[in-house]
């Protein structure tokens, strides 16, 4: 008897490893291609800039799936066009203020803006670090409440953890989150 039934993300991921089959990632682009437009359109405020990052998504899609255990494709992509986006506005906050300093302000102001800049860059470097460290419950909640702006109906509803564990993912989380950060030094080299 044959299966007529849709593969399931992870059949196709799978399918896509087996035989590098690009039909398979097709369909699963198919699949997110609208969702990572509007969620690139959200971050990136830009049609245009939206449209590019999820092309650009797409290829890093093909170039990392087959160094990446996988285990649900949606989260993992939107993971990915999530930090691609940040990513994107990093680089254009760093050209806007180098277009302000070379415009507007003597170098001494410049440094003092660049060394500023740096550290808050240290400082999200640090941050995405220490989220990484965090286990997975946590690390998902912290993002959906803080980054996503959800409430904790919504995560709720998007996780399936109870109000309690949502609340208490993110209480604990904050906490482990600032002992990470403080662990780390402040300057990598």
């Amino acid at each position: 008897m044959i299966n007529n039934l849709t593969p399931t993300d992870e059949e196709l991921l799978q399918r896509y490893k087996a035989d590098n089959n690009s039909t398979h990632i097709g369909q699963l682009f198919d699949r997110y291609a609208l969702l990572l437009l509007g969620m690139c359109m959200k971050y990136l405020k830009n049609e245009e800039d939206a449209r590019d990052s999820v092309q650009q998504v797409f290829l890093k899609v093909l170039s990392d799936v087959n160094r990446h255990e996988i285990q649900y494709f949606r989260a993992w992509i939107y993971q990915v066009a999530k930090n691609h986006c940040l990513m994107q506005l990093r680089k254009k906050h760093t050209r806007y203020q180098e277009e302000i300093a070379e415009k507007h302000m003597p170098d001494t102001a410049a440094l003092e803006d660049t060394s500023t800049f740096r550290e808050k860059d240290q400082l999200l470097e640090n941050m995405e670090h220490a989220l990484e460290q965090l286990n997975t419950e946590q690390r998902t909640c912290i993002r959906l409440f803080y980054l996503d702006k959800l409430s904790y109906q919504q995560i709720t509803g998007q996780t399936g953890y109870t109000l309690l564990q949502v609340k208490s993912y993110i209480q604990n989380g904050k906490r482990n989150l600032k002992q990470l950060i403080e662990k780390q030094p402040s300057h990598k080299r």
